[in-house]
Parts: C-alpha cells; structure tokens; sequence
C-alpha cells in the first residue's frame, strides 16, 4: 500500500491570493492544528504535475456546455481493390457541430468518430478565434492559493445554490434540516463532487491522487484558511458563515427536489481483514436526510462528517465509491518553515489503522478500516439524489476488469465462454483491440501507460520456417503521432516492436522484443501487445499459489523480467490473493482464486454432447472460420432442484482456432453444423467469473458449494463463415484455388491412370469429396488425419455421396479414413500409386515438414507424390484483395505481409520451397518438376506452388515390413463396412 503523510496546517506569511471578493477573516500567525483525528496538508517539493492542455471538445464544452450538438454521420469510403473485382469499401465518419450562432462541419473524413467530432471542435474554435488554455496551475504555490479560493467561493457566494454544481445537492438536504445542523455539509463531499478540487490537490502533492486522507486533510487545512467558511473542531462538518439569500435557497430547493419516497439500496461491505467474506447490505435513504448518514452508521460512524470518499470506480459516469471512516493519528505535526517560494511541511506521529488491501486494490486508492462500496451520489445530470443497487455481482466484475483479459471478457459480454485470444488478426478480433486492452490493464494496476517502439527490419528479409533472423538494426527513431510509439522511418519493409511496461516512478519492470516482423505498423503493436496480456494473464493464474512458489523468470521467449520492480509492483494484488487458498469443496467465497490452478489438471478439451437436435447440414466450422453461435450457460443443481441462468447471447461470433472461447465451447460448436443444437457439461470455471456473471443471483450462489453444481451449456451454431484465406482465394481467382488444385490432382491421377490414392493430412476430406465428382481411375481413396473431429466430418460427407453413387449402380471405390500422424510410416498405405499433401505441410514446424518428406519419400514410397503450399512471395496480391479493415489507412496496405493464416507455422519462397524438394528428390531417388495453380506463373509466380515428385525405380520390391509394428493408423471409417463414427 502507499504510504499515507500527515502533514500540518500551512502558515503563511502574506496573506493568500483570493480572487474571491469579500472580506477575509484574520489570519493568525500559526493556525490552529486540526482536530485530533485529522492530518495537516502538505506541499511537496517542486517538480508538480505538467499542465496538461484540454482537447478542443473540452474547451467546446467549457464554453457551451449542453449547447453544443455533434452529428457524426457514418458512411462508406471505396479504397484499394483489384482489377477485376468489386470496389472495396470501409466504414468512415463525418463530423457536424451546431453551436449558438455557428455551425460548422468537417471537410474530410475519419476512421473514427471521435477524431471527428475533435475535428469539427477544432474548426468551430478556429472561427471562434479561442485558443485552448491550461487551466491547471503550474506550481504547487498557486495551486494551493486557488484551492483555498475555490473552497471558499462555494460558501461566500450567495448564488451558488442556484447552480447545478452537484454540491448543491448535498447543500440543499442540508437546508431542510433544523438545529444546529442547518446548512451543514461533510466535509469530504467537497472530493466526492468537485473534480477541480482533486486536481488542484494532485498538483499540490502528486500523492493525492492515490490517498483520499491526504485531499481530505488538503481541503481541511484550505478551509480553515477560506474567507467566508466556518468549519467544526470537533467534527469535520463545513458551512458558510452567512446565510444564502432566500432566492438563492428557493431556486435550489426547487432544482434540488428531493426523493418523493424512501428508497432501499444494495451496497457491499468490504472488512479489512481478508479471512472476513464481503457481504451485500442494506441502506434506506429518505427524503430530508443526507445520504452519507446512513453511509456512516453502516460503518460504523457517529456523523457523516468522519466518512471518507473514494473516487469514482469503474466509469467516469458512475457514482460507486468507496466509503470510510477517516483514520486517527495519534500526533500531528507543526510547521515548520513558510517563506514566499517554498511551502515546507513536515509531520511527526503515524497513522494507526489497517489498510484493507481488497478495497484499496480496486479503487487504486489507499481505503483504511472497512468499507463500504456502494452507488449514491448528486451529478449535473439529475436533480435528486441518484442511487443505485451495488450487488455482489458489480464486485466481482471490477474484480474481473483489474485481470488481464477481463475487460476482454466483458467487452463481449462473454464472461463464461470468452478467452482472450492467442492471435491477433484485424479481420476478425472482437472487441477492444490488445493495444487498448494493455493500456487499461496498466491503469488499473497503476502503472505507467505502455510504451511501444516500432522499428522496420531492412528489405528483401522475410521469415521462414519456425524463425528468422532479424538482420540490420532499426535507423533513427522519431516519434510517431501518438508519444507512446516511436517508428523507425528508414527501410520501408516489415515491422518489428518492443514493449516496456514501467511503474508510476518509470522503473522498468517488463520488456518484450518481438521476434516476429509484420508488414503493418498497427499489426506489430498489437500482436505485440497481445503477447504481453498473454503473459500477464498467465501470471496471475498463479496468484492463488504461495507466494514463494510463483516463477519469475528474468529473460524467457522474448521477454525480460526485473523481479525485484515486478513484486513491488504488484504486492497489493499478491497480499490480497496470494495467500487465499480455497478448496473446490468450500463455498463461493469473497475473494477466491483469481483462476484455475495451473498446477490442477489441464482441461478436457473434448466437450461430450447430449441432446443433439437439427439435422445436418453439412456446414461445419472448421479451423481459421467465423462461426456465429447463439449459446447459454446455467449453473444447474446436482439434484436438479434448481437452475441460475448465468450468462445467454443471441449472437456471438469468434474464429476456430484463435483460443477466443473455452476448449470445450469450441469442441462443441466444431461436432455441430449449421442449425444444430445440444448440450454439454463444462468444467466449473473459478468462483469469481461466477459470481461476476451471477447478476441478481450472486447472493444466494455465494452460498452455494461447488460439490453440489455443475455448469451446463446449451449451444446453436447460426452461421459459418469460411476462412480468411480461403476468402481471399475466392475473391481473386476463378474458380478458387482449392478447386484448381483439386482439378490438378485429377489430372495427374487420369495421366497415371491411377487406381489408389492416399490423401496425407486430408482434414475434413475435402479434396477426396471432391474426387467423388470427377470421372478418374480411382478405385480406392484413403485419407490420413490426426484431428479425428476432421476425420469425423470427412466420414459424413464421403459416406452419403458414395451412398447415393451405390444407389445409382455407378461405380464406386473403396474408401478408408485413419486416424494418425503422417510423420508416423503404416505398412498398408506403401507403394499407392498417388500419395497427395496438399496445403498441409506449412501447419507444422519447418523440421516436422522435412520429416514427413522423408517418411513418405523412403517408407510409403508412392509412384508419384503431389505436394502443395502458399507461395510467400505472392501474399502482398492476396492481401490487396482482402477487404480493408477500416482503421488501417489506405497506403498501408503495400508491402510484404505476414502468412496467410494464423496457424502457418512457416510460409516459403520459391526457392525455399525448391530448395526443400529438390535435397529429398536427390535424397530418394525421385524425380521433381514443379508447377502451381492461381495466376499465369510469371512474376512472382503461382499463389499455390506445387512440386511433383516421380519414383524413378518402378518395379522395387516391397519392403519386409512387421505388420504389428508398423500399423500404427487407426481405422475410423470404412466403405463400404463401417457406419458413420459418433
């Protein structure tokens, strides 16, 4: 936790500069000291925070407030395309500003809309001949002079509840009241209004934007030296020493209306001591009475005078705050110098009170003593007192918003099916992208934003195979449009980024160095800052261990760690979860592990469904596709007594292959086609997703035991969009590149008029579907995958077309579908006459690829051998053809690219590629020519490139094989003696 100062009152020698009119009350030589129970304010050494200019819709709206009306009109912009094709287009904004007496619009257009209406702000300003000014004082000295000015204009000003400052809420409950009270406001509602008055105390001491004690103590001592205010030594209430006018007073009673009946709000009460559970209680606010006095006998407290506010959590329009009672210390210390220049302060005694780690962890404030979380308070917005339910549901998700991929999760509404995705791609991400996600995290961990440097590797080097040396440092760096990335403006070829992730005092804790290179700006930075969450979230899936056994290695896969920075960085979130251990059997308690053991056993990734409803369509999603699904999760009884609806979307899309859902959400969706339905039963996720997705059950399922519940989902696949890549195919070439290669294969095959074939990594039997349509010599097609749910859809197909062939009394071969890898020999495919691997070899490491070439060329030995991969030198064609994502700018789409699917572990050159087959022909006695499919061959040559490989030694003797030892394939599907496999 941060270390909380007390600080005595300041004395001054002049008095303050006031632009405040009016009398000013005496000033003595030494102020008094305040009240036991409360810190004097202090003024740091010089050094504050810079001045920050607002951004032209600020000052716009300093100017006209509500009068100010944007109108972003979205329309379609043509950028790119092929010759050949249909105009592409993407998604552009356009800005109109209405303003008393002007209205103004933007000439051009956006990729976002934010920059537009921060365009036409700009323009309207222009005309106006306003400039945008800081407001903020530069030093602490004037800081401290206008935070005792401004304190003091709440309460001199006899207008002032007439506003629609929101204090005049707080204000006007008080003067309905009688007695003594009569006007009297808690002093912290001051912070819990006025923004102005929190930066005008982080100006004057940076630390108070961590510590709520120390505004409190710098309001205090700034009201006692206000002109016009008169504030309580014993009790912490604050009021003006005149009476408003009764004009003033009506107009606000007026405004100010009140609640028309009692309202009973939820709030969360958060004890410091860890081993005690937060619980859900009960406030009854009532007209007349001031909010925060309820607040304070939750706490408990005498007076509302004694609580201490938090900032706002969670969205800056929220009101849920943190409420506590104001610590004690036992001394409070004296001035000790005062001259013009330099305000010194310094203070004996210390602060005897807990920190409670868990609210101080999610409001990024030191909270001391209980708390209590909870949704009430006056805005500009609303004329009564706004207030709303804080359940235990609302906890948790902040919880879950401080985690790596929480915000991911919620982002999509997803919480239970969501996983942050292992791979970035601009065409079917959802949500906020990495970048964004990184600089979030690192907010609400009170870190320093990211910083991102992005340097181009030298020309003509590409990537291939598992890796690639990165040959020719970066030149000169110059900073980008945005301060936190900086470019490398030499050799335009492929990007490249480092991260560093800093504390609050700009000590490095972290540093990535991508070894990947990417031909877009914006892809290296998110890629880059996607593999930085990625670690970050692995990380905190050990905070349920031991401190002591959690693993920080200094430099691993790119990534240096600085241990000593990190822990101390991160001690708050390791006090409050590193040494809670909750067993499954135990009840959903209130902090609970932030995520699975990882030292549990791994997931079953294999979902078992139940209840399969629809018929097939034949449909599947399939590895790299878009599948759109519609799903619900339910937390059911053992007993079946009750069901808890957790989590239900209508419409939820996400890429096959990417980690964007749970392992068993997608193994489900892939068993199922278009318009089926079914069940499974999922392993219980943590305890803090279920109670972060409980909503209005949260209550009653903190009580449950996790022994007597299971999680159930009910999934419906709505519609499966194919594969980037094969998009691109389809919008360039005529007919698609699957369909050439397949009609090259049928070539080859009609030439040898071969008999049998043996399809190496046949997936979902695509292309052996595809030859059931052609007139060939086959008699006998084998397929070879080890993705049995592939080889289970390739049965499907094959078993209903050769079904309607046999009712046709056409001639129809056998076919056989094993499950095994192809590095692995089977003595029952040697010697076939076409052995096929058709786009299949760039899915597995470089050294695996060499292997089968081996295996297939020196055991299987087929007469002739077809082998197929994307050429790399053609990507920059495909990746102009692809639809623009529409904040990429229109000249960033030339240039090398990065592979055409994610799951390339490597894409080649012609050269590599000929390279590779050219070593195993010599190797194997085989002959080679090569070939492709997808353009006329000249530069840069075929989309597909395609080596031929023919045995030069026809008539050789089979091989004295062990059949025992050298059948390792599993049948899964045999025509025509086996049924389709479930």
């Amino acid at each position: 936790p941060l270390p909380i100062r007390d600080h005595p009152t300041p004395r001054r020698r002049s008095p303050p500069r006031s632009p405040v009119p009016g009398p000013r009350s005496p000033q003595p030589s030494l102020p008094d000291p305040p009240p036991a129970g409360l810190a004097g304010a202090s003024l740091p050494p010089r050094g504050a925070m810079p001045a920050a200019a607002p951004t032209p819709k600020a000052v716009v709206h300093q100017r006209f407030g509500a009068k100010a009306r944007y109108t972003v009109e979205e329309v379609r912009e043509a950028v790119g395309g092929c010759p050949g094709l249909a105009p592409q287009t993407r998604t552009v904004y356009r800005c109109a500003l209405d303003l008393p007496g002007l209205s103004v619009a933007t000439p051009g257009t956006f990729l976002r809309k934010k920059d537009a209406e921060q365009a036409a702000a700009q323009i309207a300003l222009d005309k106006l001949g306003i400039q945008p000014t800081s407001n903020i004082p530069s030093t602490p000295e004037e800081a401290w002079d206008e935070l005792i000015a401004r304190v003091s204009g709440f309460f001199i000003d006899e207008n002032f509840p007439s506003s629609s400052h929101p204090l005049v809420g707080h204000l006007c409950v008080t003067l309905r009241r009688t007695g003594d009270l009569i006007g009297r406001i808690p002093l912290s509602a001051i912070a819990a209004c006025d923004v102005k008055v929190n930066t005008l105390c982080k100006v004057i001491d940076p630390n108070a934007e961590f510590d709520p004690y120390l505004v409190f103590s710098l309001i205090y001592n700034a009201a006692k030296q206000s002109p016009g205010v008169s504030i309580s030594d014993n009790n912490f209430w604050i009021q003006s020493q005149k009476p408003y006018s009764s004009e003033a007073v009506d107009l606000a009673l007026e405004r100010w209306s009140g609640m028309s009946d009692p309202v009973e709000v939820e709030a969360i009460l958060i004890p410091h001591a860890l081993e005690d559970e937060p619980k859900t209680v009960k406030i009854n606010l009532r007209d007349n009475e001031h909010y925060m006095g309820y607040v304070a006998a939750k706490l408990p407290l005498s007076d509302s005078s004694h609580v201490l506010v938090s900032r706002t959590i969670g969205k800056a329009s929220s009101e849920i705050r943190l409420y506590f009672a104001a610590p004690k210390p036992p001394n409070v210390g004296v001035v000790s110098d005062v001259s013009k220049d330099v305000l010194a302060f310094h203070r004996d005694g210390s602060i005897n009170c807990q920190v409670n780690k868990r609210a101080s962890y999610i409001s990024g404030q030191t909270i001391y003593g209980d708390a209590l979380l909870a949704n009430a308070g006056y805005t500009r917005r609303d004329s009564e007192l706004h207030a709303e339910d804080v359940n235990l549901c609302t906890y948790y998700r902040i919880l879950l918003g401080k985690l790596p991929d929480g915000n991911h999760k919620m982002s999509r509404d997803s919480i239970l099916a969501a996983e942050l995705p292992f791979v970035y791609s601009r065409f079917s991400w959802k949500g906020p992208p990495p970048r964004e996600l990184l600089f979030s995290f690192c907010r609400h961990q009170r870190l320093s934003e990211p910083h991102f440097a992005v340097s181009r590797a030298l020309s003509g080097v590409l990537r291939s195979a598992a890796s690639s040396e990165e040959s020719g440092a970066a030149a000169k760096c110059v900073e980008n449009q945005n301060n936190d990335v900086k470019i490398d403006k030499e050799n335009p070829d492929m990007f490249k980024c480092e991260v560093r992730i800093c504390s609050r005092k700009q000590e490095i804790l972290l540093e990535y160095s991508a070894a990947d290179t990417w031909s877009k700006e914006s892809d290296a930075i998110q890629n880059s800052a996607l593999k930085v969450l990625i670690w970050f979230n692995n990380h905190f899936k050990q905070l349920n261990k031991n401190t002591d056994k959690l693993s920080l290695s200094e430099c691993m896969d790119g990534f240096k760690i600085h241990p000593n920075i990190f822990l101390q960085e991160f001690a708050m979130c390791l006090s409050v979860y590193g040494k809670t251990v909750v067993s499954d059997s135990e009840i959903c308690s209130a902090v609970g592990p932030l995520s699975m053991d990882t030292s549990k056993k791994q997931l079953e990734s294999t979902a078992t469904l139940t209840c399969v409803e629809g018929p097939d369509s034949g449909v599947f999603p399939s590895h790299g596709s878009l599948a759109c699904i519609s799903y619900t999760a339910s937390l059911v009884m053992k007993d079946k007594a009750k069901t808890y609806l957790l989590e239900s979307l209508n419409e939820f899309e996400f890429e096959i292959g990417t980690g964007a859902v749970s392992n068993q959400l997608e193994s489900c969706v892939t068993q199922l086609s278009v318009n089926q339905t079914a069940l499974f039963v999922a392993e219980l996720p943590p305890r803090n997703l279920i109670l972060a997705a409980a909503s209005e059950f949260s209550r009653e399922i903190s009580n449950i035991s996790r022994e007597n519940c299971f999680l159930e989902f009910s999934v419906k696949v709505l519609q499966v969009t194919e594969p980037l890549e094969d998009r691109m195919e389809k919008a360039l070439f005529s007919p698609p590149l699957s369909k050439q290669r397949v009609e090259f294969a049928v070539r080859h095959i009609n030439e040898l008029h071969a008999t049998t074939l043996v399809d190496f990594g046949c997936g979902s039997g695509s292309l052996l579907d595809s030859l059931l349509e052609h007139p060939t010599t086959l008699e006998k097609l084998v397929g070879v995958d080890i993705s049995r749910k592939g080889l289970t859809r390739a049965a499907k197909s094959l078993h209903q077309k050769l079904s309607k062939k046999s009712l046709m009394q056409t001639t129809v071969p056998s076919a056989v579908l094993y499950d095994g890898s192809i590095t692995n020999y089977d003595s029952r495919l040697y010697g076939f006459d076409i052995g096929t691997c058709l786009e299949v070899i760039e899915h597995v490491e470089e050294d695996q690829a060499s292997l089968f070439g081996n295996v297939v060329l020196s055991s299987f030995r087929p007469t002739v051998l077809i082998v197929s991969t994307p050429n790399y030198e053609y990507n920059p064609i495909l990746q102009r053809s692809a639809m623009p994502n529409k904040d990429d700018e229109a000249g960033e789409n030339a240039g090398p690219c990065k592979f055409r699917n994610h799951d390339h572990k490597f894409e080649w050159t012609r050269a590599q590629f000929q390279c590779w087959a050219t070593d195993l022909a010599v190797k194997h006695n085989y002959s080679i020519e090569f070939s492709g499919v997808g353009g006329s061959g000249e530069e840069p040559g075929y989309a597909s490139q395609i080596a031929v490989f023919r045995r030069m030694v026809r008539n050789q003797e089979p091989m004295c094989l062990d059949e025992d030892q050298d059948q390792p394939y599993e049948i899964l599907w045999e025509w025509p003696n086996m049924s389709i496999p479930v």
